[in-house]
C-alpha cells in the first residue's frame, strides 16, 4: 500500500474536524500509551468509587480514550521514537549540504516520488508523483528565525508554474511569526522537528 507523503495536502473532512487544541487532538499527537493510561485510570476510578450498578456504565467513559490510543498507535507504529527522531536530526545537522540533499532525495524516492533539481532560484527541487508536482525549498543552516521572504518567493514561483503543493524543509532554527502565518495562509507544509525526522527515517 502506498503511503501518504508527509507534505501532501489532505482532503478536507466531510462531516467532522477535530479542534486542533481539543483534548483528543492533543492526545492523538501524543504517544499512544498516554491515551491508554488515561483509559485505565478512568476504569480503576470507576471500579473503586462508583456503586456496583454504575461501575460498567462509568467505565464506558474510557472508550474514547481507547479509540484515540489505538489511532495514535497505528500512526506511530513505524515512526521513529522521540529519541530516534532526535538522533536522526542530530545526524542530519552534522551532514554536509550535499549529503543532506542526497538524504532528502533518497527519502522522497522511497515515497515514490521522482526528484528533479529546480532551475528556479526560489526552490531546490520539483517532486512529481501521480501527476502532481511539489516545489520544495530546503534550509539546513542554523538561524534563530527564518523570515517570510523565502516562503513568499517559493509560493509565488510554484503558483506561476502550476504546482499542486509547496514544502519548506527547515533543519535548524524556526519560522518567524510572519513566516508561520504565510505558511498557514498558503498551505505551505513546513517539515521540521518530528515531521522532518519521519521523512529522513525513510531514506535508504
Amino acid at each position: 500500500m502506498q503511503s501518504r507523503p508527509c507534505f501532501e495536502k489532505k482532503d478536507p473532512p466531510v462531516k467532522f474536524r477535530m479542534a486542533e487544541n481539543s483534548l483528543f487532538a492533543i492526545l492523538l499527537r501524543s504517544r499512544w500509551w498516554i491515551s491508554l493510561a488515561v483509559a485505565a485510570l478512568i476504569i480503576v476510578l470507576c471500579m473503586a468509587l462508583l456503586p456496583q450498578e454504575a461501575k460498567f456504565v462509568g467505565s464506558m467513559g474510557s472508550l474514547p480514550f481507547i479509540v484515540i490510543g489505538a489511532m495514535a498507535l497505528k500512526r506511530q507504529w513505524k515512526e521513529p521514537s522521540p529519541a530516534q527522531a532526535r538522533q536522526l536530526l542530530e545526524v542530519a545537522t552534522a551532514l554536509s549540504a550535499r549529503d543532506f540533499s542526497q538524504r532528502l532525495q533518497a527519502a522522497w524516492r522511497a515515497e515514490g516520488y521522482e526528484v528533479q533539481p529546480c532551475g528556479h532560484p526560489a526552490a531546490d527541487w520539483i517532486l512529481s508523483r501521480a501527476g502532481k508536482t511539489t516545489w520544495v525549498l530546503a534550509r539546513r543552516y542554523k538561524a534563530g528565525s527564518h523570515g517570510v521572504e523565502p516562503l513568499r518567493a517559493l509560493q509565488q514561483a510554484a503558483d506561476e508554474a502550476g504546482a499542486a503543493t509547496t514544502a519548506y524543509v527547515l533543519l535548524q532554527g524556526s519560522l518567524s511569526e510572519n513566516a508561520a502565518a504565510l505558511a498557514k495562509q498558503h498551505s505551505i507544509v513546513v517539515l521540521q522537528d518530528r515531521s522532518l525526522a519521519l521523512l529522513l527515517s525513510k531514506a535508504r
